[in-house]
């Protein structure tokens, strides 16, 4: 059954929510992509992160099982599952209730694993990955509440702990070829034709190279 928040809510945005059971059950259909910490998902209407949130736990349960016995490696590959996160909702509350949600959902499995060992660098990271992968816009029109392009960050894990960073607009990742950056698993949303998909897009912006422990300082 559909949760929502308010009638009003519903009557304006068309905002329903998918409760976990239904959740759970289209993501099994995608069961090993959901387990594959670097496959990007895209929630086109995320709301407050019911989808993500669950696609997450998985990821984090496969980056536990494989790198769980260094912090550094689960750090790192911890980052890489965060990084492959992607949210765009309509509704302001809907972003911040989802980025917090994330957020409480890595540093509980962090913290229970590492306890007193925690990094705050790495949860400054995880926090700005966050800020940056859910956003507030239209993916219908592909726009920010603004009117601006919809720009979406690609994380790559180089070598050691070094991640490379370049900005795309959400229409070119869309767009792109196969060899291009793209999104591995769309929720919900009706994307171009693979007749279409023929574009290698031009990133926005390009960052230097960076700690995945300090990607929040380099603006």
């Amino acid at each position: 059954m559909a949760q929502v928040k308010s009638r009003q809510r519903v009557e304006e945005h068309g905002e329903v929510f998918t409760n976990e059971r239904e959740v759970n059950a289209m993501l099994d259909l995608v069961k090993q992509e959901t387990e594959r910490i670097d496959s990007r998902f895209l929630e086109p209407a995320c709301g407050d992160g019911n989808f993500l949130s669950e696609v997450l736990r998985r990821k984090l349960a496969a980056v536990s099982k494989r790198y769980g016995r260094s912090q550094f490696d689960y750090e790192r590959y911890a980052f890489v599952a965060v990084s492959s996160i992607y949210g765009v909702d309509i509704m302001q509350d809907n972003v911040e209730e989802c980025r917090d949600r994330l957020f409480r959902l890595v540093d509980k499995a962090y913290t229970r694993k590492f306890k007193d060992d925690c990094r705050t660098e790495f949860r400054e990271s995880v926090r700005y990955l966050l800020n940056e992968n859910i956003l507030c816009g239209d993916a219908l029109t592909l726009t920010t509440n603004n009117g601006n392009p919809i720009v979406f960050p690609e994380w790559s894990l180089v070598s050691g702990g070094k991640v490379k960073r370049r900005d795309y607009t959400f229409d070119s990742m869309l767009n792109a070829s196969t060899d291009a950056p793209t999104f591995d698993m769309v929720v919900n949303l009706e994307v171009d034709s693979e007749d279409a998909r023929k574009a290698i897009p031009t990133p926005v912006k390009e960052y230097p190279l960076a700690s995945f422990l300090e990607v929040a300082k380099h603006e």
